[in-house]
C-alpha cells in the first residue's frame, strides 16, 4: 500500500475510523496529525465496540501508532485511554506508541477556560466539546503552549505553568467572574502522571523519516472532517485544526512528496453535531428515522447528530481542497429502507443556483437545496460483499455520485463491522 491520507468530507463523524483500522492491516505505521480529544473513531472488532480518541485507530490492529506534532494532547485522558485498551488486549506499550516530543498539552486551565467561554456565550455558542481543545490551540498560536518535550524539563515546566497561569487567572476572574487555578495544583496534577508519559516521547518527524527511508508505509488518520477545519470550514462553526489533507504533512512532520493517495470518507447521507449552518438537514420523519437507523450519536459527546441528505457542494468541495484520490462510502445500508434517496446538486441563493460552498455563514443560511431524486432500492445490503452484489439502484446512486464528484468510489461500507465491507477498487 502506497503512503495513504484518510480525511473526512463534511462535518467528520463519516465513519472514518473503521477505514482506518481497514486499511491499518496493510500499512506498517499509522500517524494522528491533529485534533485533540473532540475527536472519536469507532471500531468494531469482533462485534465489540473499541472507541480511541486520541490513539491512532491503527493500534487495534497492533500496528506502530504516532501521535503527531500537529495533535494536542490530554495527558490524562491519554492515559485513560492507555489503559481501556490495555484491558481490551490491546498492546499499547512504548514501543507501539510514540508521542511527539512538539506536540502540545491540553492543560487543566484549557478546559475551564473552554467551558466558561461557552457559558458565557449562551444560545451564540458554537458546541464545542468542552475539553479545551480550542485554548489549547490558542496558546500554541501565541507562543504560550506546553510541549511534550518540556516534560523533559522540570524547572521549565513549572516555571511556564506559574507564568502562563498568571494571564489565566486574571482573565478567569476578571472576564469570566469564576474560580482562580492554583498553579501548584496543576504542576502537582501533571507531576503525578509525569513518569508513566515520558517514555513514549519521541522525535516523531525523525522516526516517520526513517521509516520512510526503510521502506515502510503509512497511514496518517485525520480526525473531524473537511468543513470543520479552521481554514476552509464553516467559520466560526469549526475545530481549531487544519483538518484537511495538506495538513497531514505538516502535522506529522513530513515533507508533502511523502503523500501518495488521499482517501476522502463519505457518509452515504449527511450528518452534522453541534451548532452552524447545514443546507440539506431534514426536520421531518425521514430525518429521524436515519438518525435512529444509523445510530447518529456522536462517539465523544453521545449528543445526537442532526441528519439530512448527501451533499454534493460539501463533497465536491472537499475533493478540491484535498485533491482526493479515491472515496470510501460509508454507511449505504442505512439508506435500504427508503422509498426514495435525494442528492443536493446546488445551493439555491437569491433565486440562482450557487454550485460552489460559500465562505460567508449568514449567506450559507439563506441557502437552500436543490435535489435530484433517486428511486430506492428497498433492499437489505448489509450481508453483501462484492459490489456487483448490490442492487441495481444502489449501483446508480453510487454511480451519480462517481459522476458527479469525477473521484472513483475504492471502498462501500455496508456496516459497522469489518466484514461488511465491499472493496471495489483496490488501494492496498
Amino acid at each position: 500500500m502506497a503512503n495513504t491520507v484518510v480525511v473526512g468530507t463534511q462535518w467528520g463523524d463519516e465513519g472514518k475510523g473503521k477505514i482506518v483500522d481497514l486499511l491499518s492491516e496493510h500499512a506498517d505505521y499509522v500517524v494522528r496529525f491533529q485534533g485533540g480529544n473532540n475527536a472519536g473513531h469507532t471500531m468494531v472488532v469482533n462485534g465489540k465496540e473499541i472507541i480511541s480518541h486520541l490513539i491512532p485507530s491503527g493500534i487495534i490492529q497492533q500496528k506502530k501508532c504516532f501521535i503527531g506534532n500537529g495533535v494536542v494532547v490530554d495527558p490524562f485522558v491519554l492515559l485513560d485511554e492507555i489503559d481501556y485498551l490495555i484491558a481490551n488486549n490491546i498492546d499499547v506499550s512504548p514501543e507501539m506508541l510514540k508521542i511527539s516530543n512538539r506536540a502540545h498539552l491540553i492543560m487543566p486551565y484549557h478546559q475551564e477556560i473552554d467551558k466558561a467561554r461557552e457559558e458565557k456565550k449562551g444560545k451564540d455558542k458554537i458546541g464545542t466539546t468542552g475539553r479545551g481543545i480550542g485554548p489549547c490551540y490558542e496558546d500554541k498560536a501565541t507562543r504560550r503552549g506546553i510541549r511534550f518535550c518540556d516534560l523533559l524539563d522540570l524547572d521549565l515546566f513549572k516555571e511556564k505553568v506559574v507564568s502562563i497561569l498568571e494571564e489565566k487567572n486574571f482573565y478567569l476572574e476578571h472576564y469570566f467572574k469564576v474560580d482562580t487555578i492554583d498553579p501548584g495544583l496543576v504542576i502537582d496534577q501533571v507531576l503525578k502522571i509525569r513518569d508513566r508519559l515520558l517514555p513514549y516521547i519521541a522525535d516523531v518527524s525523525v522516526a516517520l523519516h526513517a521509516g520512510i527511508a526503510g521502506d515502510k508505509t503509512i497511514l496518517f488518520e485525520g480526525a473531524q472532517g473537511t468543513h470543520l477545519d479552521i481554514e476552509h470550514g464553516t467559520y466560526p462553526f469549526v475545530t481549531s485544526s487544519s483538518t484537511v489533507s495538506g495538513n497531514a504533512a505538516n502535522g506529522s512532520g513530513v515533507g508533502p512528496g511523502t503523500l501518495d493517495e488521499i482517501i476522502g470518507i463519505v457518509k452515504a447521507y449527511t450528518t452534522r453535531v453541534g451548532a452552524g449552518p447545514f443546507p440539506t438537514e431534514l426536520f421531518d420523519d425521514i430525518g429521524d428515522k436515519i438518525q435512529k437507523t444509523g445510530s447518529e450519536f456522536g462517539a465523544t459527546t453521545g449528543r445526537k447528530r442532526r441528519c439530512g441528505w448527501l451533499d454534493m457542494v460539501v463533497l465536491k468541495n472537499a475533493v478540491r481542497l484535498n485533491s482526493l484520490t479515491g472515496l470510501a462510502i460509508t454507511k449505504l445500508d442505512v439508506l435500504d429502507d427508503l422509498d426514495e434517496i435525494k442528492i443536493c446538486t446546488g445551493y439555491e441563493f437569491q433565486k440562482k443556483i450557487i454550485h460552489d460552498f460559500p465562505a460567508e455563514i449568514k449567506v450559507l443560511e439563506q441557502c437552500t437545496p436543490a435535489y435530484e431524486v433517486h428511486p430506492g432500492w428497498k433492499q437489505n445490503t448489509s450481508k453483501i460483499t462484492k459490489y456487483e452484489d448490490l442492487p441495481e439502484n444502489a449501483k446508480k446512486y453510487l454511480d451519480r455520485i462517481i459522476e458527479l464528484t469525477n473521484v472513483s468510489i475504492k471502498i462501500v461500507s455496508v456496516g459497522p463491522g469489518r466484514e461488511a465491507t465491499i472493496i471495489k477498487e483496490s488501494i492496498f
